[in-house]
């Protein structure tokens, strides 16, 4: 996973390369800029973040103006990229929720990875609410889980509507994760294997112990302009063609690890007999 700041010091050295490209000592090109020469060495290591007319000087003085548009998208992408969650959900859960289902409705290829619980795609009611109330609880937000609970089951509309399709990655440990107690998993894994068979729907479990090809936490992949990655603290929005791809190869390598069609329904039943027991 990218994050903001490594996305700074990948600009930086995309920046260094232009300027040596063009034969600029790291002073010449802070005197051509105006700029104390020590900006340049801070840019170019990530410390000190450019500003648009930062990338337009670089553009200028090394004959690159060709690459200042993808310069200033990027630069853009990553003031964009990092939101506090404490701030999106300062209101509560329903307004994510609405986010959630105006991008599900915009989407017609939708890749889900998630190691740790089934996706808000497949949650039943009961299993959302234990879900949504951990955030209420952890961040300490206003509680309008039922509002919350009420969205996300509303972007599931879209697995029985339209020709939209969604090809979604869980871990057999997420299978296995009793959220919410017996009762309410239970519930889960019968759901589980109902949607298994949706027409629209590719699930696919890794089984545990299957060595990883990268470590990463969850993502979601809206067709090829948009993915999301969740951590405790912040999400952060991937819009970067070439960051897209990296995300995009990882989720193939872990499909191509992942049971499907009948092998995977295997799963869900017998994590269903082992909670009957």
């Amino acid at each position: 996973m990218t994050t903001p700041r490594q996305a700074r010091e990948e600009l930086g050295r995309r920046l260094r390369e232009i300027r040596r490209d063009a034969e600029l000592t790291g002073r010449r090109l802070a005197q051509l800029s105006g700029w104390h020469e020590s900006k340049v060495s801070k840019i170019e290591n990530g410390t000190r973040p450019p500003n648009e007319a930062d990338l337009r000087a670089y553009a200028a003085h090394t004959g690159t103006a060709d690459q200042l548009p993808d310069l200033i998208a990027t630069l853009r992408g990553i003031e964009a990229a990092y939101v506090e969650l404490r701030r999106s959900l300062s209101t509560g859960t329903r307004r994510r929720q609405e986010r959630s289902v105006k991008l599900a409705e915009e989407t017609r290829l939708q890749r889900v990875f998630e190691p740790q619980i089934i996706p808000g795609l497949f949650q039943t009611p009961e299993y959302a609410e234990q879900i949504l109330r951990r955030a209420v609880r952890f961040y300490g937000i206003p509680d309008d889980v039922d509002a919350g609970v009420s969205k996300r089951i509303e972007r599931q509309q879209w697995l029985y509507r339209g020709d939209r399709r969604f090809h979604v990655l869980v871990t057999e440990q997420a299978v296995y994760n009793p959220v919410g107690g017996p009762g309410v998993h239970s519930g889960q894994l019968d759901r589980l294997l109902a949607v298994s068979g949706l027409p629209r729907v590719r699930l696919g479990i890794i089984p545990t112990n299957t060595p990883m090809p990268m470590q990463s936490t969850n993502f979601v992949m809206f067709d090829a302009r948009l993915v999301l990655v969740e951590t405790p603290t912040a999400e952060l929005s991937v819009t970067q063609p070439r960051e897209i791809e990296t995300y995009s190869r990882l989720f193939t390598e872990l499909a191509d690890m992942s049971l499907t069609g009948d092998a995977a329904r295997r799963v869900i039943r017998h994590a269903i007999d082992t909670r009957s027991r």
